[in-house]
């Protein structure tokens, strides 16, 4: 696809970041004021020399940013930042850095060992955040998401999703028949607060009914009401095009049945706001699977990597969601990131893809970061600002020229807490 991609901002020297009241209130001033604590050991890290990807689309080369009680208190070029006496420090020549990443779209196990696992393994290989969508039941999902687990990517979740009546699948979601339903299933959904509605508006290739114009619209409605975002997993192009006059939130995943046309994409230039989550299915292309020795037994290792062969048979669903994406995307549609099923590290695969389907890598970056942040409600994280939580990425090579450089991870930092990938990845591989 031959396009014309928007170019990374480079920051010149005169840009400064501009401290809140709580960075001033932490003792980061211009004057160069002690940082450290009372025992003399410093209370703030800086970190030197990397190119820095904000997240926003704007990229600092030779960056500076310190990290002060696990927030950005300082963000800018070298020698347009004032470091704080005392203040420790990290060179990160060389290394490029990004926010963490933010996926808008998985789904997660239900018990709180698995929980846990799942949440640090996400975070090995680069997550801040993940929401799983509508298939958790029960109240693990709730409690875990309000704690903060060392060295674990956040949790967020849609709780139980709506769907018409599905026999012989998943019975966690509400199947609803009526209206009423619909909205009686948004106002459950109120008290433990889901972070989004999630619908599924799909008759699995003819085997259910699925919902209407009449109920999906209801509990849009209902949730708005309620100030509940709603995310639509769809397939056809009519129903996308119904469920945006209905006043849909997000898609979980693109058109996928045919090429979407000139009256989707005015409907879609009709709502800034809208965020499409492609979700991509596999190119049908040979790939080296090899950078998840990291945290896969070699035996499972082998079996994931004889799956990634040329699978000519994929290529025209994967054709038709591509082509749709670009068209979005140069509609001026918000983009956003999601990966579905489990897999921590199919994140890596999906922006790849996002790639291969005609964005540019500074697109992309915005959509994993920035945007799923501002769809789920995450206004901490997403980029490297001042006043955000220190998640970040520091990597060995610049995604910006090769996108699969993302998987080149040298460390993850949480909350301004780098966390410890070798052990992580030592007992993943044992199996443990």
């Amino acid at each position: 696809m031959s396009r014309q991609r928007m170019a990374p901002r480079i920051r010149s020297s005169a840009f400064v970041c501009i401290l809140t009241a709580l960075v001033a209130v932490s003792g980061c001033s211009s004057s160069g004021g002690d940082s450290s604590t009372a025992d003399g050991s410093p209370s703030a890290t800086v970190y030197e020399g990397a190119r820095v990807i904000t997240g926003t689309g704007e990229v600092i080369e030779n960056g500076t940013f310190v990290v002060e009680n696990g927030r950005f208190t300082l963000v800018g070029p070298a020698g347009a930042v004032t470091i704080p006496e005392g203040t420790a420090s990290v060179d990160l020549s060389g290394a490029t850095v990004m926010p963490a990443l933010v996926n808008a779209h998985m789904h997660l196990p239900s018990t709180r060992s698995e929980l846990v696992d799942a949440l640090r393994h996400n975070a090995y290989y680069g997550a801040a955040a993940v929401t799983s969508l509508g298939q958790d039941a029960g109240e693990e999902v709730f409690r875990i998401r309000e704690e903060v687990i060392p060295g674990a990517a956040r949790s967020l979740t849609a709780g139980r999703g709506i769907t018409r009546p599905e026999p012989g699948r998943s019975d966690v979601p509400f199947w609803i028949d009526t209206e009423e339903e619909g909205r009686a299933a948004v106002r459950e959904l109120v008290e433990p607060r889901v972070d989004i509605v999630k619908i599924w508006v799909d008759d699995r290739g003819g085997q259910y009914p699925k919902l209407t114009p009449d109920l999906y619209g209801a509990i849009i409605d209902e949730a708005h009401g309620q100030g509940l975002k709603v995310t639509a997993h769809l397939f056809t192009l009519d129903d996308a095009k119904g469920l945006l006059r209905a006043g849909i939130d997000a898609f979980a995943h693109g058109v996928r049945d045919q090429y979407v046309d000139a009256e989707f994409l005015a409907l879609v230039r009709e709502r800034p706001e809208l965020v499409y989550v492609p979700n991509l299915p596999d190119p049908g292309v040979a790939r080296d699977m090899s950078w998840l020795s990291g945290t896969i037994p070699a035996a499972e290792l082998a079996e994931i990597q004889a799956n990634f062969t040329e699978r000519p048979d994929a290529r025209e669903a994967f054709g038709i969601q591509a082509r749709n994406l670009a068209a979005v995307s140069d509609a001026g549609v918000r983009i956003g990131f999601g990966t579905d099923g489990g897999s921590p590290w199919q994140a890596h695969l999906e922006m790849e893809d996002m790639v291969r389907s005609g964005l540019s890598p500074a697109e992309v970056l915005v959509a994993a970061t920035s945007t799923s942040a501002d769809l789920m409600g995450l206004e901490d994280l997403g980029s490297i600002e001042t006043g955000k939580s220190a998640d970040f990425i520091v990597l060995d090579a610049n995604p910006l020229e090769d996108i699969t450089n993302t998987r080149r991870i040298s460390s993850v930092y949480l909350r301004g807490v780098e966390m410890d990938r070798g052990a992580l990845g030592a007992q993943l591989t044992a199996g443990g």
